[in-house]
C-alpha cells in the first residue's frame, strides 16, 4: 500500500507540473487565452501571479542553461497590456504565497 501511495503522489506531482506549464506566460496557449476578452485576461493574470514563483525558477534555469526547457518561459505576459491582467497578476502574487504558507502553517499546527 505504501508503494501505491508513493506512486500516486509522484503521478499527481507530474500532473500538476504539466498543468502549470501548459499556460505559462509567453506560451502559445497563453497568447490564445489572452485574446478571449476581459474575464480571460483577469483570470490569466491571476493564474500567472499564482505560478510566478515556479515561473521565476524556470526563467532562471533558462538564463543559466539555455535550451534546457522545451518551452519559452517568461515571468510576465508581455502581450497583455490591459489593466485587468495587471490587477489579476497582482492578486495572484499575493494569493500564491498566502496559500502556500497557510498550508505549511496548518500542517505544523496539527
Amino acid at each position: 500500500m505504501t508503494g501505491f501511495r508513493t506512486f500516486a503522489k509522484i503521478a499527481m506531482a507530474a500532473l500538476i507540473l504539466s498543468s502549470l506549464s501548459a499556460c505559462v506566460a509567453g506560451s502559445e496557449a497563453s497568447h490564445h487565452a489572452a485574446e478571449g476578452g476581459s474575464l480571460s485576461e483577469l483570470l490569466l493574470g491571476i493564474w500567472h501571479g499564482l505560478i510566478a514563483p515556479i515561473t521565476l525558477i524556470g526563467e532562471i534555469i533558462q538564463k543559466v542553461a539555455p535550451h534546457t526547457l522545451p518551452w519559452p518561459v517568461r515571468f510576465y505576459e508581455t502581450s497583455n497590456s490591459d489593466i485587468l491582467y495587471d490587477v489579476g497578476f497582482f492578486f495572484g502574487l499575493g494569493g500564491g504565497p498566502s496559500i502556500l504558507l497557510g498550508g505549511l502553517l496548518r500542517r505544523r499546527g496539527r
